[in-house]
This record gives C-alpha cells, sequence and structure tokens, in this order.
C-alpha cells in the first residue's frame, strides 16, 4: 500500500512515499528490460545486416569503375591502400571516442558520415573525386565496431558469445546477399552510380533505425535488469553491480562529454590508448595478429591455387567460398550450444577453435584432391566464425567492459595491419610454391597456440571469475 504524502511533499512520510514509489516503477521497468533489451539487440541484428548489405553491393564493382575512370593498376592499389590505412590509424581513435561520448550518437555520426561517403562516390566521374569519396569511409566506416561495442553494454558475460554470434551472422547474410543485388544493378545503364546512391540511402535508412532505438528503455533496462536476470529472455544485463555502477557512471560521463570541446575529448582519447598500450593485453591482441594473418594467408591465393593444383575453374572457387560463407552464418548461430557444452569457458573454445583452424588449413596445403579441399573448407568455416567471435570476448573480458569500443577499435587496427601484411607475405611464399601461403599460415597458427598455452594460466583466472559472476 502506497503511504500518503505529507503537505508540501516534505518529510519523512512524504520520502518513504517516493521510494516506495521508485521501488514499484523499478519492479515495473525490471519487468519490461529483458524485452526491451530483447528488441534493441534483435534491431542491431537489422543494423548489421544492412550494413554489410550495402557495402557487398558497391564494394566487387569499384576495381571495374576506377579502372574505367582511366585509372591505372598502381593508381588503383595506392587507393586501396590509403583506404587500408586510414581504417588501420582511425578505428583505435573512433572505438575509444565511442566511450567518451556514447554509442548513440558515435554510431550516428560513423553512419551519416559514411553515407556522405557513398554518395560522394555516386557522383565519382573522375580519380580525384573517387579517391576523396573513400576518406570519409575510410575514416568513419567503423559501425560495426561500435555496434558491438553496443551490443557488449547490453548483455552479460555469459550471453555475449551467442549475441555477438548471431550478430556476425546477421552481418555475413548481408554480405551474401549483397554482391547479387549489387551485380544485378551494374547491368543496368550508369549502374555503379545507382549501385551507389541505393548504397548510401542504406545507410541512411540505418541511421534513422539507430535514431528510433529504444535508447531510454535501454539505459533503464541496464540498471534495473538484474532484477529480471531470470526471465525467459536470454539477453540480461550484467549480473555484476559493480559493472551497474560503471555503466552508470560512463553513462553520464558519455552524455557530458558529448559537450566537451574537441582538445579535451582528443586529450581524454589518447589517455585511453595510452592505457591499452601499457595494458597485459599484448599476447590477446597478438594472437588476433597471427590467427587473422594466417586466415588470410589461406585466402590470399585461393582461387589460383586450386587452379593450378587441381585444374579447377574460378567458377568453382566462388561456389566454394560462397559455400564457406553460408556455413560461415550457420556456425554463428550454433555459438550458444557450443559455449554451453564448454560451460562459457571462452579460453577453451578459442584455443580449440584455433587448433582446428591451423589443422584444417595443413589438410588444405597438404590435400591430394579436391574433394579434401571441399571438407577443409567446410570445417574451417566454422573454426574462424567461432575463433573470431571468442577472441572479441576474450578480449572485453580481460581488458574490461567498460572501455569496448576503445578495445574494439584497437582490435580492429590490429587485423587492418594483418591486411596489409598478409599480401605480402602471400606473394614472397607464393614465389616457391602455390602451397606456400597456407604453409605459412599454419606456423603462424601454431605460434598463436603457443602462445595461448603459455598464458593459459592468465586466461583460466579472468575465465574463472567471469563463470562466478554468473
Amino acid at each position: 500500500m502506497r503511504m500518503p504524502r505529507a503537505a508540501g511533499g516534505c518529510g519523512p512520510t512524504a520520502a518513504a512515499g517516493r521510494m516506495e514509489e521508485e521501488e514499484e516503477d523499478g519492479g515495473r521497468r525490471a519487468a519490461r528490460s529483458p524485452a526491451a533489451s530483447g528488441r534493441f539487440v534483435r534491431c542491431l541484428y537489422a543494423v548489421g545486416f544492412l550494413d554489410l548489405f550495402g557495402v557487398s553491393m558497391v564494394v566487387p564493382l569499384m576495381n571495374l569503375h576506377i579502372k574505367s575512370l582511366g585509372a591505372s593498376h598502381t593508381v588503383a592499389g595506392i587507393i586501396g591502400s590509403l583506404y587500408g590505412i586510414m581504417q588501420l590509424f582511425s578505428s583505435t581513435f573512433v572505438g575509444c571516442w565511442s566511450d567518451i561520448v556514447g554509442r548513440r550518437y558515435s554510431l550516428l555520426a560513423c553512419i551519416l558520415l559514411s553515407a556522405l561517403g557513398y554518395f560522394l562516390l555516386g557522383t565519382s566521374t573522375t580519380v580525384l573525386l573517387f579517391a576523396i569519396s573513400r576518406v570519409p569511409v575510410g575514416i568513419f566506416k567503423h559501425t560495426l565496431s561500435i555496434s558491438k561495442a553496443l551490443l557488449s553494454d547490453l548483455v552479460s558475460e555469459r550471453d555475449r558469445p551467442l549475441v555477438m554470434g548471431r550478430f556476425n551472422a546477421a552481418s555475413s547474410v548481408g554480405f551474401i546477399l549483397g554482391p547479387v543485388v549489387g551485380g544485378y544493378l551494374t547491368e543496368l545503364k550508369d549502374g555503379f552510380y545507382l549501385t551507389s546512391f541505393i548504397c548510401a540511402s542504406i545507410f541512411l535508412l540505418n541511421a534513422g533505425l539507430v535514431w528510433m532505438l529504444p535508447w531510454s528503455e535501454e539505459n533503464t533496462g541496464n540498471r534495473e535488469h538484474q532484477q529480471g536476470n531470470k526471465g525467459t529472455d536470454s539477453f540480461s544485463a550484467k549480473a555484476n553491480s559493480d559493472l551497474h555502477l560503471k555503466s552508470e557512471s560512463n553513462g553520464a560521463m558519455a552524455s557530458d562529454s558529448l559537450f566537451q570541446s574537441p582538445w579535451i575529448q582528443v586529450t581524454t582519447v589518447l589517455k585511453r590508448i595510452k592505457g591499452i598500450a601499457c595494458s597485459d593485453l599484448w599476447d590477446i591482441f597478438l594472437v588476433r595478429l597471427l590467427m587473422s594473418v594466417a586466415i588470410l594467408l589461406y585466402y590470399s591465393n585461393f582461387s589460383l591455387a586450386l587452379e593450378e593444383r587441381f585444374g579447377v575453374k574460378p567458377l568453382f572457387s566462388g561456389y566454394l567460398m560462397s559455400y564457406s560463407s553460408a556455413l560461415g552464418v550457420l556456425a554463428g548461430c550454433l555459438l550458444g550450444p557450443i559455449t554451453r557444452f564448454y560451460q562459457h569457458n571462452t579460453y577453451r573454445v578459442l584455443l580449440h577453435s584455433s587448433t582446428l583452424t591451423c589443422t584444417l588449413i595443413l589438410l588444405y596445403a597438404s590435400a591430394p584432391s579436391i574433394w579434401m579441399v571441399i571438407l577443409s573448407s567446410t570445417f574451417l568455416a566454422f573454426s574462424t566464425t567461432i575463433g573470431r567471435t571468442c577472441i572479441i570476448d576474450l578480449e572485453l573480458t580481460v581488458g574490461g567492459n567498460e572501455a569496448s569500443g576503445t578495445l574494439l577499435g584497437v582490435g580492429q587496427s590490429v587485423t587492418s595491419v594483418g591486411r596489409i601484411v598478409a599480401p605480402l607475405l602471400s606473394g614472397i611464399a607464393q614465389e616457391f610454391t602455390p602451397c606456400g601461403p597456407p604453409s605459412l599460415g599454419v606456423a603462424l597458427a601454431l605460434v598463436a597456440i603457443l602462445i595461448m598455452n603459455a598464458n593459459k594460466q592468465k586466461y583460466c583466472s579472468y575465465g574463472n571469475v567471469k563463470l562466478k559472476n554468473q
């Protein structure tokens, strides 16, 4: 029963009444917070799908377009490298910036500026305009990383691999469907320009979707969700009360930081990056780099190697890669049962998936027939998808979820380094044999496995704390 308020709203009776009202309101919010978090997460799945759907419509056509503008292979390669370099240096800063100003405004800014880049791409009638259009995309196309950081803020550590896996699966579906639609549109008159404008429109649609997300419900859910943690919805909030306090303080700081001067924001970003650089996360990022390069070496000369070794046509290689992508989507959906089987021990899942990846790349490098290649590609789609999700979860577990944007940004920069290094290593290894790149990938994957075994005690201690917090 609600206590009556004293006149003027003062006194202990009024205070007790307000406390009782807040408890009742908190109970109602806790009752609806699982559903609110679930709606929020599903909307972010749609954001990830639309993002890669739009990008994959345009990216396969860009080399053809820049050559049609009269650019040489060297100029096209330089522009592509500049995009990768911008991604390399900007991902850490943008991820850290999202920790400071908040996910909503940073995500909206990245989506809108990426839409601007693709709109400029649709107007690129010269090589210079084409290069200029890649600048905003190269700097601000980090929507997926910020979305993953937001998902990490929303769900518990126990549910994080499952949710990340589903997000990657939704994004991969968009990446599979996009090239089909883009290939159809490019057959039309001025097809590339039309495709670029449609991609920019998809990003604007994504911005509208992010703007309309139930942010107030999400914030309420993060504060009160622990009470409803035993509900039927799997998207529970943080089980640790300390994480609740950090989330609230970070949210307040983010709303204040949005209106700070750019100089203060830059200073804060640099301090956070310095903190990550001086932390003990070097081994995790090194494992990520080594495994990324190993997988990139596997794919670097895939079509050419199959043609030289088995005499198959590039069309077959394309079908095989599409088949692997489809299996990767399935693997993302199976992360929930897999993590439950391993009792949510991310380290063990990562170690076993990396070992399986190393074995399968070795099997591919020594395959005597095309059927062995198909077999290795089938299971490699599962092991690489699971490994990518687990290394992100391990970064967030060891590094602390309150700096998830910074951690994901640094991880993305590490992957970008791999994308820069892998083509060079592949070219050198391929001078000796078509099996050179995957064989080198096996060696790098073995080094990554040895590093994980050498730091087993540290990973396991974090895993035990994680399980206790659940």
